[in-house]
């Protein structure tokens, strides 16, 4: 299936960023939230403070598509360097901020990486830990150097001042007419963004992604999603993840919206209430969490607001996956009544009344969660895609919405099904290949389809995904079976953060259970439970019962040779620096059925 041909101009993320200083230049492209006060940014000073930055890792040094580490959470910085790294013709090279110290070393030295920018002292202190195993980096550049005035390494030198080198650069070889002339030379299938696979199942892989494939995606993004200068978003997820680009970056840029920078990840609650964004992106967890947060309101509400709320739910879901403009009188009538009386207090509460598309990806998510969601009023979609195909390559349509599906190809993308049932992808959106890997690049990219490794079934033109190829269980019985499956009819429960499915080669399945904290702990204080800690709360027979509960009830909709007929309580929280899950919370599979050989043995005793 592929789509019609787009009408976005012919221009890489930099010269868009350009145009639209030029045409829109006092128009607000960013706003950063600084000690309570939101601080809007034109699209005149993003294009000025990157062009600043350009010129100032010029001076440094950076050598013609040189690549440059950025070592930061979400703000305006991260954005405005990696325009700036853009257009001095470098390559941006995003890191996770929660990454240890090891996976930093990995990814930068991998990298070939030559300047790194870096949020503040924690994050400069992970680079100058390694700097030994890094002979490329020449620069360490600071954003927030509060705690550094101390280091006299000579290396170090503040973001403030690199745009400072840049702006007094005129006359130089490194003024804005040069920065402006490599813009203008800039062509669609250079490699822009090298953005690093989660790794989990090995070390990540630095996927090279071109101008040419963002253009492509920013396409997809507007026909299937809609971005336009009336969007607001909340950026809060990574940015060194492609899912955040295409709300942060490439929507944006080619659109025209508005980007919103808060506080921290700590204030993203709060943040949502008063941006109450048009746009909203989470990954499973996210969408999970909220879910937890209404459910502990509720509980804490009681009462009749309880009652009311169980009422509403009941009456909305049976047509929540219908479109609102497709619903019959009696069926708008009974959500506007619900809505009035508590839907909007729940919209408000996690701060998505405003919010017009709001998606999830990046890993599957329970049916339940997001038929919730669309029944309070959410207009919840599922996509699908992944770094090599440069973010969404299929999407729900707002208008049609095929419950338990990720939609149909984007415009320009072109999908099909190979004979294992693995989907295979081609069009302009696929990436270019593996930094420094060719063996992985021939084993992804074959016969001009890239082999995305999920396997999926197509109903309707739109594609279901069943489970990566490569984690599919089959039982000593014989029966395939996808733990992705088993393991969303779990977590679909408010009790649940965490499941991962056991069976291969055994005689029945079997999970390993991580509590959701905030709800059981809720739960235990209305039961009057006493408990000290997680490990306490997970060890209480009557926690146990409560998820075995909840197991029972999703064993309930999975076929029999798929239910869960044991578990394990862990008694600690997964964790990224203990190597169970990647930066993106993704489960290291094979690490947990290491760690956990003795509890999975149990389970078959």
């Amino acid at each position: 299936m592929t789509g019609q041909s787009d009408h976005l101009p012919e221009l890489t993320m930099v010269q868009m960023l350009q145009r639209r200083a030029e045409q829109t230049p006092n128009a607000t492209a960013l706003r950063q939230k600084d000690y309570g006060i939101w601080q809007p940014i034109s699209w005149q000073s993003y294009w000025a403070r990157a062009r600043d930055v350009a010129a100032g890792l010029l001076k440094l040094g950076l050598s013609d598509g040189g690549h440059v580490g950025i070592l930061c959470e979400n703000r305006c910085e991260w954005v405005i360097a990696q325009f700036g790294i853009g257009a001095a013709g470098g390559i941006a090279v995003g890191v996770y901020a929660t990454s240890p110290v090891p996976e930093v070393a990995y990814v930068l030295g991998h990298a070939d990486v030559e300047i790194v920018i870096c949020e503040d002292q924690e994050q400069t202190d992970k680079v100058m830990e390694v700097l030994p195993q890094l002979p490329k980096l020449k620069s360490v550049v600071v954003i927030d150097m509060k705690g550094l005035r101390g280091y006299a390494d000579e290396r170090i030198l503040s973001f403030e001042d690199l745009a400072r080198r840049g702006r007094d650069a005129d006359g130089s070889a490194f003024d804005a007419s040069n920065i402006d002339r490599r813009v203008a030379a800039q062509m669609l299938d250079q490699v822009a963004l090298m953005v690093y696979t989660s790794g989990s199942t090995g070390k990540p892989k630095g996927a090279m992604i071109t101008w040419r494939n963002l253009r492509a995606e920013a396409a997809g993004i507007i026909e299937r999603l809609g971005s336009g200068p009336e969007t607001s978003h909340l950026s809060y997820l990574p940015l060194c993840h492609v899912a955040e680009q295409m709300f942060t970056t490439i929507g944006p840029l080619y659109g025209g919206g508005q980007v919103n920078f808060g506080e921290s990840l700590r204030t993203v609650q709060e943040d949502l209430r008063e941006v109450a964004p048009t746009s909203f992106l989470g990954v499973p967890r996210i969408w999970e969490k909220l879910h937890s947060a209404i459910h502990i309101k509720i509980l804490e509400a009681g009462g009749w607001r309880r009652w009311l709320f169980e009422r509403a739910i009941a009456a909305c879901a049976p047509f929540a996956e219908i479109p609102a403009a497709n619903r019959g009188l009696r069926q708008r009538l009974t959500f506007w009544l619900f809505y009035l009386l508590i839907f909007r207090a729940l919209q408000n509460f996690i701060g998505l009344r405003r919010v017009q598309i709001a998606v999830t990806g990046a890993a599957p998510i329970s049916p339940q969660i997001v038929r919730f969601f669309r029944t309070i009023g959410v207009p919840l979609l599922e996509v699908y895609g992944q770094t090599e195909t440069t973010g969404m390559v299929t999407g729900q349509a707002p208008d049609e919405v095929l419950p338990g599906s990720v939609g149909a190809p984007i415009v320009g993308a072109e999908c099909r099904v190979g004979p294992d049932g693995e989907l295979l992808v081609r069009g302009d959106v696929v990436f270019t290949g593996y930094y420094k890997n060719e063996e992985a690049t021939r084993r992804a990219l074959r016969d001009g389809w890239l082999h995305t490794g999920d396997v999926v079934e197509e109903v309707q033109g739109q594609y279901r995904i069943v489970d990566r190829l490569k984690d599919i269980i089959i039982t000593a019985g014989g029966k395939n079976l996808s733990p992705s499956e088993i393991e969303n009819a779990v977590k679909a429960s408010p009790f649940v953060k965490e499941c991962i499915v056991i069976g291969e080669g055994r005689k029945f399945v079997s999970a390993l259970i991580q509590i959701e904290a905030d709800t059981v702990g809720k739960w235990a204080e209305e039961q009057r439970i006493a408990y000290t800690n997680f490990r306490s709360l997970a060890e209480n027979p009557q926690v146990r019962d409560l998820v075995q509960a909840e197991v029972d009830k999703a064993n309930a909709g999975l076929p029999q040779v798929a239910r869960v007929r044991n578990f394990h309580l862990l008694t600690k929280e997964l964790d990224h620096d203990d190597d169970e899950v990647t930066a993106t919370m993704k489960v290291r599979r094979s690490n947990i059925n290491a760690k956990y050989q003795a509890e999975i043995s149990a389970l078959y005793a």
